[in-house]
């Protein structure tokens, strides 16, 4: 079973942000992002597949109707969507608001049927009991096995599969043993990062002799005494920081399905605000796609022997050295991250098929690229309405052309209202294709 290849079934889709919330309150529109999975509106293509989809407050029609546009009978697939909602603004995180609301789990369990999955955003104890008290399997990682997906799981399995990583120690928990490491490392800077931070958020860049200037990446509003709190309750790593420039960012998405079988199914070069996730290229640079997947694929073969399930991604650094390009391990996220929709949306609106060989999409005989971006702000956006966006992108001859599978797909249209704010995915059949489309479109709905 794959969510992005599914024949038959029940999709259960939970969005919820079930992650520390003093790091998601400072993401512009966080709750906005429970609409980042929308995307698997588009397996509705398939006759056997029906989705229900959970969300704090009700998803806008019209974001709807824009999803069911990319399919042969929106009638039909109308008919096997279920949206469900606590219509509850302030329940962060969603999960924990459905498992106080038996009438809506009631409701969950009356409309999918023997063959279901629950597909979590994130996995916690709270996507578990959700799944227990539907009695449906989890097309996510088992809670057991949650410390692969921490910053010192992933120095664990990163050395056990054997990939090169940048030096450094994990399972820290005291001031002491994180001074101990910033002077064990070379470099005048160091990183340090909180076990489950996310997003960018939850590092910390410390200069050696002089901790006054450490830069906290949630901002200036951090101070080392809460910085203290959360490592000795959460736990965290020292890492060296890597001075190299350029220095590349490139990361690899992965699936495992629950029969074992595990496989790289993307490589992306992620655009980056300072530490924080902004968007993505599809693929990552030829000059080191192969070494990211290739390591990649180690470490996806180790967490399946684990009995890990789902999606989940893989952050690397990469650089130039006088023997090539070098990719080092930086993260292993066992949850769906910011390149997931994306690739979906890619892969669902164009029929393409991952050539592993090449590390391409391809589409009709040849290969799909694209740029994506989770933040595209204007104030001239706010107080408009997601369909008046659509409708600005259609006009604009800027949408998805069908024929030639390229064009714009948007997503989180939710956050269009009251934060002017959206994203895209700008699919070409060239890089420089994707670029300009993609180039052109921010100008015309963010000046």
């Amino acid at each position: 079973m794959s969510i992005f290849e599914p024949s038959e079934g029940t999709l259960v889709v939970v969005p919820s942000l079930s992650l520390p919330q003093d790091e998601l309150r400072r993401i512009k529109a966080a709750r906005c992002y429970e609409e980042r999975l929308l995307f698997l509106l588009l397996t509705l293509r398939e006759p056997g597949i029906s989705v229900v989809y959970l969300s704090s407050m009700p998803i806008d029609q019209e974001i709807v109707d824009y999803y069911f546009g990319f399919l042969p009978d929106p009638d039909d697939a109308a008919r096997r969507l279920h949206l469900i909602t606590v219509n509850d603004p302030d329940s962060q995180p969603l999960t924990r608001t459905l498992l106080d609301r038996p009438e809506v789990i009631d409701r969950v369990r009356s409309v999918i049927g023997d063959d279901a999955w629950l597909v979590p955003f994130v996995m916690s104890d709270l996507e578990e009991q959700l799944a227990a008290s539907l009695n449906v399997p989890i097309y996510g990682p088992a809670m057991s096995l949650a410390h692969y997906g921490s910053k010192s799981g992933s120095r664990t399995i990163g050395a056990e599969a054997g990939v090169p990583m940048a030096r450094g120690f994990g399972d820290l928990y005291t001031m002491a043993q994180i001074e101990d490491a910033v002077l064990s490392l070379p470099g005048e800077r160091v990183m340090v990062k909180l076990n489950d931070g996310y997003s960018g958020l939850g590092n910390a860049i410390v200069r050696k002799g002089d901790w006054t200037r450490t830069e906290f990446s949630a901002g200036a509003d951090e101070t080392w005494t809460g910085f203290a709190a959360k490592l000795a309750e959460r736990g965290g790593v020292v890492e060296e920081f890597i001075e190299h420039r350029p220095l590349y960012c490139p990361s690899a998405l992965a699936r495992i399905t629950p029969g074992g079988h595990y496989d790289v199914v993307a490589t992306h070069d992620q655009v980056l605000d300072g530490p924080v996730y902004q968007g993505c290229t599809f693929p990552a640079r030829p000059e080191y796609r192969q070494e990211v997947a290739a390591s990649a694929t180690k470490i996806a073969k180790l967490l399946a022997e684990r009995g890990v399930v789902g999606l989940f991604g893989m952050d690397f650094f990469a650089m130039k050295t006088d023997a090539g390009y070098a990719a080092l391990l930086c993260e292993v996220n066992l949850r769906i991250g910011g390149t997931t929709h994306p690739f979906g949306a890619a892969l669902l609106t164009t029929d393409a098929v991952y050539d592993p060989a090449t590390g391409l999409l391809m589409s009709g005989g040849r290969p799909k690229y694209y740029t994506a971006t989770d933040n595209c702000s204007a104030g001239c956006l706010r107080g408009r309405t997601p369909g008046q966006v659509v409708r600005t992108v259609e006009r604009l001859g800027l949408g998805f052309d069908g024929r030639r599978r390229t064009g714009n797909v948007l997503h989180l249209l939710g956050a269009v209202p009251e934060h002017g704010k959206l994203g895209f995915t700008t699919i070409g059949d060239s890089p420089e294709e994707a670029e300009e489309l993609h180039r052109i479109t921010r100008r015309a709905l963010c000046g």
